[in-house]
């Protein structure tokens, strides 16, 4: 299992540096998120600072770029980085992307498969100088050379996606390899829906699950005393009421045995009560959908946790405060390397 660290892109000039001490610290890799910065020119900057390290979009916004762009853009960065890329891809939501981006959002489910596939299919053009793809929603047939960036030596990069609801997971494992799971996604969510999910995509298309990465955001509450650990828990608890209030993610509370969590929310969220949204998420929340350890115990407690179900482990806030990426980076080492005790 390798272990990565998140990120929101940052101003190019100080990514590089990031990425140089992630990489000291021993992480794998890391994962742009795509806020109101880019996450591939992120990638790009710190792909070259740090070569060593894997680099994946975690998610990548698709609709408002075609899958020509996106496809040029990935290829051009699996090229720079030896192989080491993924293109993590992502739906949004329809106001952002209706009312910020200014495109369609209808039947975002099956666009974002018939995205998947255009992508692969310019990814095939790239190398073969033929492009043809006839989707629901892409219709891609005309390359020449001199709008083609040619073969490249490494493989073609690997795509994922996110998903959430069922169809979505199915629809992962059918044509992605791999999934970006929520960072509401708990072992027992994973358990009941991921990953029998992925395995009945999977068979639709005749592959393995095995053949599909699961790439897990893990949120961590850590400290030695109950004082260190105490103003994570308060920061992770305002991050969860965040992701809570959207209604499609409303089902992963009540199978927890949460019933009810995202409307609460909602009702705080309408009023503009931020702390009230937080206060939402109780101390039983928190053991259930997050990680709380002493530092001696994280690596075995997120082994644990997520050991039988990760391909890839995220460490959501590792990056949080930069005092501390040298201690996450050792507990990282310890997991990727086989290390816990």
């Amino acid at each position: 299992m390798q272990v990565d660290v998140m990120t929101t892109p940052q101003p190019l000039r100080e990514i590089g540096d990031l990425a140089r001490r992630t990489q000291a610290a021993h992480f794998s890799g890391m994962l742009f998120t795509e806020t109101g910065r880019t996450a591939y020119l992120n990638a790009a900057v710190a792909a070259q600072a740090a070569p060593g390290l894997e680099f994946s979009t975690g998610v990548a916004v698709a609709f408002p770029r075609s899958p020509f762009v996106t496809a040029a853009t990935a290829w051009e960065l699996q090229e720079a980085t030896g192989g080491k890329f993924r293109l993590g891809l992502g739906t949004q939501v329809r106001t952002h992307v209706v009312r910020r981006y200014g495109v369609e959002f209808e039947h975002p489910g099956p666009r974002l498969r018939d995205y998947v596939l255009a992508v692969k299919a310019c990814f095939a053009a790239f190398r073969t100088g033929t492009l043809d793809h006839h989707g629901d929603f892409y219709d891609l047939d005309f390359i020449t050379p001199q709008w083609s960036p040619g073969p490249i030596e490494a493989p073609d990069p690997k795509v994922d996606v996110a998903a959430v609801n069922p169809w979505m997971l199915r629809m992962a494992g059918e044509v992605a390899d791999g999934i970006h799971v929520h960072p509401l996604g708990e072992p027992g969510y994973i358990a009941r829906q991921v990953l029998p999910k992925l395995a009945e995509g999977a068979a639709k298309s005749g592959r393995s699950p095995e053949d599909i990465a699961v790439i897990v955001p893990v949120m961590t509450i850590v400290g030695d005393t109950d004082s260190e650990r105490h103003r994570e828990r308060e920061l992770v608890r305002a991050s969860m009421s965040f992701y809570g209030s959207t209604p499609n993610y409303a089902f992963i509370w009540d199978e927890a045995g949460f019933e009810g969590t995202t409307a609460r929310i909602r009702e705080k969220q309408k009023a503009g009560d931020i702390a009230g949204m937080a206060a939402q998420i109780s101390d039983e929340h928190l053991a259930v959908f997050a990680t709380e350890s002493t530092w001696d115990g994280l690596a075995d407690a997120l082994i644990a946790r997520y050991g039988g179900a990760a391909t890839r482990m995220v460490l959501y806030n590792a990056l949080a405060d930069p005092e501390r990426i040298e201690r996450y980076g050792a507990v990282a080492q310890r997991i990727s390397g086989g290390q816990s005790r």
